[in-house]
């Protein structure tokens, strides 16, 4: 079989899906009414986002990572917008309540929304970026496509570089094979793995019901399953290797309790980038800022206002 027809294979199960109860329910305005924060057209479809902190102040844009979309952010989005600034938080296409086009889900996907999405919030100057997990990845790579468009950057546990998966995993990635998997056992792979998210294994109360909310609007899995195709999790070590020839200000923020990216990333991110700031959040897992504020923030605070 060519390439050709794995993609045409890929496609009819995918609309297969989207059409079928497996799918789930249509993201549309009713489902939008629900939805707490603001909605912005840009040209891939809809987004939403939402912004707190003084109308002058200094842009901090917050990108979350593969699965769980903007509220990752909820235990600092407010206090960092109490400290002074502009806090920016949006669901990346195909997560939460942002569109879910029929696209390739990429890097390059990801960073044409941000800077789409800066344009049409009328943000034309630097602007302070944090990324978590992928999302540290994509704001990596948006600071080595437009470093005049960042000032500071933080990551935080961030992927990338995380080991190739095993035979097993890359044959359920398969045009078709990844469909069916996706469509069958999807829902329960991901919500099982959000306890490797946290050191203590409890997640938070409401964390797994509004996964699940977003995660029944037709389009998800279609997304997650196109992301992990794309190789960001795993490629990224050249948009590292350029961040560490920058002269950016960086800090990394790590979780040592990460059951999610291996420690042994950490290590080479740093060799990457050598002069980035480091802090190791002891008794945390993957989600430093989200299991354990009351360290990670005043870090931010300091950070993105020195």
């Amino acid at each position: 079989m060519n390439q050709d027809y794995h993609i045409k294979l890929s496609r009819i199960l995918s609309r297969f899906l989207d059409l079928s109860g497996l799918a789930g329910q249509p993201l549309d305005d009713r489902a939008r009414r629900e939805a707490p924060g603001s909605f912005i057209a840009l040209p891939k479809g809809r987004v939403h986002y939402a912004t707190a902190g003084p109308e002058k102040g200094i842009p901090l844009v917050l990108v979350h990572g593969l699965s769980v979309p903007g509220y990752i952010w909820d235990p600092v989005f407010t206090p960092l917008a109490r400290a002074g600034f502009r806090v920016i938080r949006f669901d990346l296409y195909g997560r939460g309540f942002s569109d879910r086009p029929r696209v390739r889900y990429d890097a390059a996907l990801f960073g044409t929304q941000l800077v789409q999405l800066l344009s049409a919030l009328n943000i034309t100057g630097p602007v302070h970026l944090a990324g978590v997990s992928m999302g540290g990845a994509i704001c990596a790579r948006f600071a080595v496509c437009h470093p005049e468009r960042v000032d500071r950057l933080c990551l935080i546990n961030p992927a990338g570089m995380m080991p190739r998966p095993s035979l097993p995993e890359r044959l359920k990635l398969l045009p078709g094979l990844g469909e069916c998997h996706m469509g069958l056992f999807g829902r329960q792979r991901i919500l099982a793995g959000l306890y490797d998210d946290f050191y203590t294994q409890l997640r938070p109360k409401g964390y797994e019901k509004k996964m699940v909310q977003q995660m029944g609007y037709a389009g998800f899995r279609r997304a997650l399953l196109s992301t992990l195709r794309s190789g960001i999790l795993h490629e990224m070590e050249p948009i590292y290797r350029s961040l560490g020839k920058s002269n950016l200000e960086m800090m990394l923020v790590w979780g040592k309790e990460d059951r999610v990216i291996p420690h042994e990333n950490c290590m080479r991110l740093m060799g990457l980038i050598p002069d980035m700031e480091c802090h190791f959040i002891e008794r945390a897992g993957h989600l430093p800022h989200y299991e354990d504020p009351e360290q990670v923030l005043p870090l931010l605070i300091e950070f993105f206002n020195p």
